[in-house]
Parts: structure tokens; C-alpha cells; sequence
């Protein structure tokens, strides 16, 4: 064995190794069973990070415990290789996408394998493959045949000036990323899924997942936003149409004095009145520009244009005004709000700054509310007054009432509304999939049949980024023949959302070579669900209730057998670390400062707090570095070791020296008693002296701990901290050479508790002490309950509240005897002198308390 642990060395023989004997490989098994490990795939921007290298690490610790523990394990890795950044790369680089997008992958396919995650390689997948998405393309067929894909106009995010649709993320207060132009809102036709059709049972199910956090369950119920109501018509004056408006509060409808349209409202421009027409339209082009996040703020300043036009109450007659108001959304409720200033605040806010008049309908308990002195809305529980027959009614009661009255008038009704809205999918740039339909002037729109899929995006592009998807100006891929008649034809140009891509992975790295379908069905029921996924919780509604949609659409057309693709899920924490900036330098690498000063003009550096760690604020790590100085095991130990996975992790360099420090000082453990150690026989428990017994009660203690800490509970800081304490109580005890078989019990078990943090060193140690089968064919140590036990106790004795001695008495001692020691103690009597012992409780195996006087 070498007398120095020299990482580099050992974990790319280990690497080598496992590669070539592809030791995780892994098929489905019947009677053995199965666990299906995942991480959210990563997109090849071409680096990894810190924040990969902590949730592979977490996954890997569970996949490899799993194992140990005899289960068949599915642990896949590939690639979310669509999207905007690679277009992004492409302008600014003079690159294709495709070749970008490949490059990245190669090198970080690289990285990953140095940290030696034990993935199944022969499952890596791309989404930006044409074998992945011609699947993709025909799940979108079978969902327009069902009714769960549409094309409907729709608005979008438009640059005038690059004359492209902009993703939301791409508008930046307002403006254009890529050139500050005002970006306006412009309707396309656009495709969409109708995830709205699930919307009872992706709700249903949220009660239904306890291994989830309750936090993301939350987080899409809110999305989802199930509200029960009432639909009511508000017939416009001096024409036959209604305003219809969904209300959650129809017992304030006798205050309703106004109402309010979102300006992108299919009416706005009908009930606009000529002499209204220049001042709506101004308004109406102000708010295209204002992003759709800020419009919904409580902060917004609520602005608003009247439109000439009125609408009647249906229950008081009251002519409302009709007003397009900048925080009603189109795509929430009907884009129609009857406006109740007096209860709700949105509303009041409205009306005290355009002088509309305020009627008070609910009154508060013990109290009297007047329009004129109220200086907020009352938005809580009262008694209905100025109601009609209503009055008098509380306002729960009230609501079931005038929605029973407004059936009766036949301009209401009873109804459920979502706030989810369906999912619009079409994507006006390049890479992406290509969605599979063609435009015929004879046949109409016309799927692409299954046989011609997939549908191949081109590469043969010329990429600027301007002037719209390159896909539409590429005649060689518009121009083809109706699949129907035969007659010339157009492809559309549109491409799937990204998020198309990864709500369906999981589902192919089941069978990702299956070439007759996007799964194979015996597979997908093998494997599926997931039995543990794990990613960031930034993720926690848009994929993930994606991905639920999908898993479910799957079902619904025989594809997969599963109502929900995760049974549990972890979301980690971020990895932050300090900034660092110089006033003349801006922001600093931690290699660019020394101490607290700018290493290039030597001016004092700025320290900040921690943050995400982000390339625009330079706080990074590079793990190619840290491997190349410390290796991997050493990286996989500081990321689990610092903080619970849950929990945000603060990057420290002296975490990572400690990581490295423990790392070698196990190899010097081990290979200090190598000699010792390999020619012990079994244990005799029957034959260990007290010191023996000692050592293995805390052997078998770690292996309950580390055990209860990984299995389910992912607490690998406390897990790893146990094993520390092991590694000092082998290090102090005193009897190694008169129990030699006891200490090689102990370091295998640091070597096998470890194996699951630090593969490679584990491994290594493993074969060092004589083992030529690998740390999986042993299995995971199992807890030895008799070794628990303990043949005496140590008590400590109170006495009026305060700790006055410790007494040793054997564990199965009685109340009586345990009694007798404490009060026997020397230590004890000395504190009872001259009092007299009016109460002994013992608490047995714990403590003695007396009190005297």
C-alpha cells in the first residue's frame, strides 16, 4: 500500500475500471427490486458547476447505498440540449448551435466521469437528438388526435426591431435583451397542450404525494388555483353583447360600480367609443410594454383609460363605466373584473383615482363603514346591507343566495375556475423540435404522419438571430407536398418549448433504445415511477407539473401504467459563496484577491455576502480545479458534509482542507494497521474483554446511524459526522493489538460506510485489506443489535438540581441498587452533609435526582 493517498492516482484506475467493466449497467430484474434513482439532467451549457457537483453527489450517495443494499438500481444521466442559450452562443460566437451544443456535451460528459457518479452510460440520451424527439413528435400527434393539442391566436413577447417573438426571460424591464428596443405584445398563432384537462387530478394528486415537500405541493396548488364562483353576464348598453366576469364574491355584486377589462381583452377595442379611441390605444401600447409579472404586483400604481362604453348590473340596473385597467390579465379568469371598490383593494385603489363612486355592501362586525371616510377596502367576513332582499344575510350565505338568484335570471351561474391556464408550447426560434404539421391551401392544417417522422430540424442555416427563426426563411425545409392530396404545402416553422423536452426523459431512460415506440411499454412499467428525484426547487412548478401532465397523457394513450412520475422528491439548496469586488476591477475570482485586497492594483477589496455562486458576479468555484488539487472524492465529501441537502451550502476553503485532512488521515489509519489487521480471524463476541466490547458497541451504533441518517432522511452531514467519531474512537483506543480482529471489523466498516461518499478511496482501501470482490458484492453493513448492548451505565447524580457526581452500576440494575450507588458516592455525600434526603427520583439508565434539605 502506498504510504501517501494520492487521489489522482486511484480514481482514474477506479474510473478506468468501472468504465470498462460498465459497472453500473443495469436491466430490469424480476423478483429483485427495483429502484430508480434520478437528478434533473442538466443543459450542456459547457461547464459544470458546484451546484452539479452537490446534486450528483447527493444522488450518487443514494444510488450506491441502494445498491449495497441489494436493490436493482436505474441511475441514467443526459442531456437537456434544446433551448435559447445555444442560440444565444451561436450569435455571439459565430457557432452553429448544433455544434456548440455537441462540444459542451462531450466536455461535460468529461467532468462528470471524473467525479465518478455511477451512471448507466449505455441510457444517456439528447433531447436534441432526431431518436429522441421523432418521439416526441409522434406523443404530439396522438394528443392532437385526442383533442390535448390546439393552435389558437395567442399574444407574445415581439421585438420590432430584431423582428423576433422574445421568451419571458428574454424581456428585461420591458426592453429587448439583445437591444434595448420596447418590446410590444403581438398575437401569433400559437400551439398549446390542454393541460387545463387535468387540472382536477394534477390538484388531486397533490394530497397524494407525501414524499414530496409540502412547500412545492403548495406552490402547485397555488399555480393550479382551483376557485369556486360564479359566472355572471353584464349585457353591454345599447348592444346585444355581455361582459362575462368569473367572481369568487358574488355577495358584493350589489356594490359593483364599474368595470374592469384587461387592455389585451378581445372586447377592449369593440367597446371603445371614437372619442375614446386615440387615448385607449396609447394606453393600451404603454401597457404591451410592461412585463406581465410587475402588472400583478401589489406595488403596481393601478392605471386604467375609460372606454366610452357602459354595462349594466344585472341585479341593481346601475350603469358601470367600462374601463381597461393594467393589472387585469387576459389569461386569468375571463379578463373581466367587476369592479366592488369598497371590497377590494385593487378596486378602491382604482376608483379613489379616477373619482368613481364607492357602495358599501358588507358591513363589518360592530361597526358602520362610510364611502366617504374609508381609507381602505373591507375585505373580510360582515353582514350584507344595501342588497335588496339580501340584507341582513352574512355574506358566506350571501353567496350561495344571489348566485341561485342569477340562474334564476338566467345571466349567472355556479362554476369552477383555474388559474392554470393551458400550456402554450409553440417556440418562434430555431432549436428546438420541430412541431410536426404542415399547412395545405386545400386540406388545412394537416399532422405529419408517423411514418414520415421525425420530422428532422435542419442544420443548414444561416443563424444571426434577427428577423425571426431562421426555419422560415429555409425554403428547402418550408416547401413540401400535402401528406392528404398531394398539393404543395408549408411546414410550420414553430418549435416545442423546451419544457416539452424534459417532461417526458424519464419515461425514455427506461428504454432509451427502443426504436418502435418512445418506450417499451414492459419497461416503463418495470421502472416506473421514480423512485427519487432530485433537483432544485426552482423547478418546483413549471417542469415538474409539466412533467406530471405528461407522465399522465402517457397513461391516458397506453404508453405508461403510472398516475405520477415521482413518488419522492428532494429539492437541494443552493451553493453561495462571498462576492468579492474592486471599486476600479468591478468583481473579482477568488484567485484575483489576496487577503482582502485586489491582486491587480492591490486596492481593498469588498467583501459581500454570500451569494448564489454566478459567473457575472465571478464568485466561482471551478471543479476541474478542485479535482485536479484535492480529487473528487474530496469535492463529493465537502458539498455533502457542509450542510443538509435541503439547505443552502456556504462555500469555505478550510471545509475543503478539513474534507481533504480526513481523507488522509483514514488512508493512514488503515494502512497503519494493514499488517495488524490481516491476519485476524473471526469475532468471538462471547470472548471480548470490556475495551473489545466498547469498540464494537460504537462499530455497530455508526452502522444504526449512518444507516437511519441516508436511508430516507438524505442527512449525510450527520451520517458523515459519525463516521468521524468512529475514525477518533479507533484512533484513541488502546487495545488494537490484543483485539486485532475488533479493529478490522472497525476499519471495514469506516471503509464500507464511506464507500457510498468517497467511491474511489473506499474501493481502494476495500481491496488493500484483502478483499478481491468490490465494496458492492458485500453488501451494506448490517447493525449487530447484541453488539449494542452494554453491561453497565454511567448515572449522574443531582442533588437539589445541580450535578454532584457519576456512578457506574451494571445496566440491568434495579431502582434500589441504583439508589444505593448514588447516594454511596463520595462525591455525593460530601454535598448531604448535615441535610436530610427528602426525595430520590431515579430516571433508569439516566440520571439520579435527590433533594434534601
Amino acid at each position: 500500500m502506498q504510504e501517501r493517498y494520492n487521489p489522482a492516482e486511484i480514481e482514474a484506475r477506479w474510473q478506468e475500471k468501472w468504465a470498462r467493466e460498465k459497472s453500473f449497467r443495469v436491466h430490469e430484474a424480476e423478483g429483485k427490486p427495483k429502484y430508480y434513482l434520478l437528478e434533473m439532467f442538466p443543459y450542456p451549457s459547457g461547464r459544470i458547476h458546484m451546484g452539479h457537483v452537490r446534486n450528483y453527489s447527493i444522488g450518487d450517495v443514494v444510488a450506491r447505498f441502494k445498491r449495497l443494499q441489494g436493490f436493482n438500481v436505474l441511475h441514467p444521466m443526459g442531456w437537456d440540449a434544446f433551448g435559447m442559450p445555444a442560440e444565444n452562443a451561436a450569435i455571439q460566437h459565430g457557432t452553429h448551435p448544433a455544434v456548440w451544443t455537441t462540444e459542451n456535451i462531450a466536455n461535460m460528459r468529461a467532468q462528470l466521469k471524473k467525479m465518478g457518479l455511477s451512471y448507466d452510460w449505455d441510457r444517456e440520451v439528447a433531447t436534441c437528438a432526431p431518436d429522441y424527439y421523432r418521439w416526441e413528435q409522434l406523443i404530439f400527434l396522438r394528443m392532437l388526435e385526442k383533442g390535448l393539442a390546439y393552435k389558437k391566436s395567442a399574444a407574445v413577447n415581439w421585438c420590432p426591431s430584431c423582428e423576433t417573438v422574445l421568451a419571458n426571460e428574454q424581456v428585461e424591464e420591458g426592453c429587448c435583451w439583445r437591444c434595448d428596443s420596447t418590446v410590444e405584445q403581438k398575437e401569433l398563432d400559437q400551439w398549446f397542450f390542454r393541460i387545463t384537462a387535468y387540472a382536477e387530478e394534477l390538484l388531486d394528486w397533490t394530497n397524494r404525494l407525501p414524499g414530496w415537500p409540502e412547500s412545492v405541493l403548495t406552490m402547485q396548488r397555488n399555480w393550479i388555483g382551483r376557485s369556486q364562483g360564479c359566472e355572471i353576464d353584464f349585457a353591454v348598453e345599447g348592444d346585444s353583447r355581455a361582459i362575462r366576469v368569473f367572481t369568487t364574491r358574488p355577495d358584493t355584486l350589489y356594490g359593483a360600480t364599474f368595470m374592469s377589462l384587461a387592455p389585451e381583452h378581445p372586447l377592449a377595442e369593440m367597446l371603445t367609443t371614437a372619442d375614446r379611441r386615440t387615448e385607449v390605444e396609447a394606453f393600451v401600447r404603454r401597457i404591451q410594454g410592461i412585463d406581465r409579472l410587475q402588472r400583478t404586483s401589489d406595488d403596481l400604481e393601478k392605471e386604467g383609460v375609460f372606454t366610452g362604453s357602459y354595462c349594466l348590473n344585472p341585479v341593481t340596473g346601475r350603469r358601470m363605466p367600462v374601463y381597461l385597467a393594467n393589472f387585469v390579465l387576459m389569461d386569468y379568469g375571463t379578463g373581466a373584473v367587476m369592479a366592488v371598490p369598497t371590497h377590494d383593494q385593487r378596486d378602491f385603489e382604482f376608483a379613489r383615482k379616477y373619482g368613481l363612486p364607492l357602495q358599501v355592501v358588507i358591513q363589518p362586525p360592530g361597526e358602520v363603514l362610510d364611502p366617504a371616510t374609508m381609507t381602505g377596502a373591507w375585505e373580510e367576513a360582515g353582514t350584507m346591507v344595501n342588497s335588496g332582499p339580501f340584507d341582513g344575510l352574512d355574506n358566506d350565505s350571501g353567496k350561495l343566495r344571489i348566485t341561485e338568484h342569477l340562474e334564476q335570471l338566467g345571466c349567472g351561474r355556479r362554476t369552477v375556475n383555474y388559474r392554470l391556464r393551458d400550456w402554450l408550447v409553440s417556440r418562434q426560434r430555431y432549436w428546438g423540435t420541430p412541431i410536426p404539421v404542415v399547412y395545405c391551401a386545400e386540406c388545412g392544417t394537416v399532422p405529419v404522419p408517423e411514418e414520415q417522422l421525425p420530422v428532422v430540424l435542419p442544420t443548414d442555416v444561416v443563424f444571426t438571430g434577427e428577423g425571426g427563426s431562421p426555419l422560415a426563411k429555409l425554403e428547402s425545409f418550408v416547401n413540401t407536398s400535402c401528406p392528404r392530396c398531394g398539393s404543395p404545402a408549408r411546414r410550420e416553422t414553430d418549435t416545442f418549448d423546451t419544457f416539452v423536452e424534459s417532461s417526458w426523459y424519464f419515461l425514455r431512460y427506461a428504454s432509451p433504445q427502443h426504436d418502435s415506440g418512445p418506450v417499451e411499454r414492459s419497461a416503463v412499467d418495470y421502472w416506473l415511477p421514480v423512485d427519487q428525484y432530485i433537483g432544485g426547487v426552482e423547478h418546483a412548478v413549471m417542469h415538474l407539473l409539466y412533467a406530471r401532465f405528461w407522465t399522465k397523457v402517457m397513461r391516458d394513450i397506453g404508453l405508461a401504467g403510472v398516475d405520477e412520475p415521482f413518488t419522492n422528491l428532494l429539492t437541494q439548496g443552493m451553493v453561495c459563496m462571498e462576492t468579492r469586488s474592486c471599486p476600479e476591477h468591478g468583481w473579482l475570482y477568488p484567485e484575483e484577491s489576496q487577503g482582502d485586497r485586489c491582486s491587480k492594483c492591490g486596492a481593498p477589496a469588498v467583501v459581500g455576502r454570500n451569494e448564489k455562486m454566478s459567473k457575472s458576479k465571478k464568485n466561482v468555484i471551478d471543479p476541474d480545479g478542485l479535482i485536479a488539487r484535492y480529487g473528487a472524492d474530496t469535492a463529493r465529501l465537502f458539498t455533502l458534509f457542509a450542510a443538509p441537502p435541503e439547505k443552502g451550502l456556504e462555500w469555505n476553503d478550510q471545509g475543503v482542507e478539513g474534507a481533504s485532512r480526513f481523507l488522509h488521515r483514514v488512508w493512514r489509519l488503515v494502512g497503519d494497521h494493514l499488517e495488524l489487521v490481516r491476519g485476524a480471524g473471526g469475532i468471538d463476541p462471547a470472548g471480548l474483554d470490556e475495551s473489545g466490547r466498547d469498540l464494537r458497541r460504537q462499530v455497530h451504533r455508526t452502522i444504526r446511524k449512518v444507516t437511519d441518517d441516508i436511508d430516507g432522511r438524505f442527512q449525510f452531514n450527520t451520517a458523515i459526522a459519525a463516521v468521524m467519531e468512529l475514525v477518533n474512537g479507533i484512533s484513541a483506543w488502546p487495545d488494537k493489538t490484543r483485539h486485532p480482529a475488533v479493529l478490522r471489523e472497525a476499519l471495514e466498516t469506516v471503509v464500507r460506510l464511506l464507500g457510498p461518499f468517497v467511491p474511489h478511496v473506499a474501493e481502494e482501501l476495500w481491496r488493500e485489506l484483502g478483499h478481491e470482490q468490490g465494496l458492492e458484492a458485500c453488501g451494506w453493513p448490517v447493525c449487530d443489535e447484541a453488539a449494542l448492548a452494554v453491561s453497565t451505565v454511567l448515572i449522574v447524580v443531582q442533588v437539589n438540581g445541580k450535578v454532584r457526581g457519576k456512578v457506574t452500576v451494571p445496566a440491568d440494575a434495579d431502582e434500589s441498587t441504583v439508589r444505593e450507588a448514588a447516594l454511596g458516592d463520595p462525591n455525593v455525600a460530601r454535598f448531604l452533609e448535615g441535610q436530610t434526603v427528602r426525595k430520590v427520583v431515579v430516571v433508569p439508565g439516566r440520571l439520579v435526582s435527590v433533594v434534601a434539605g
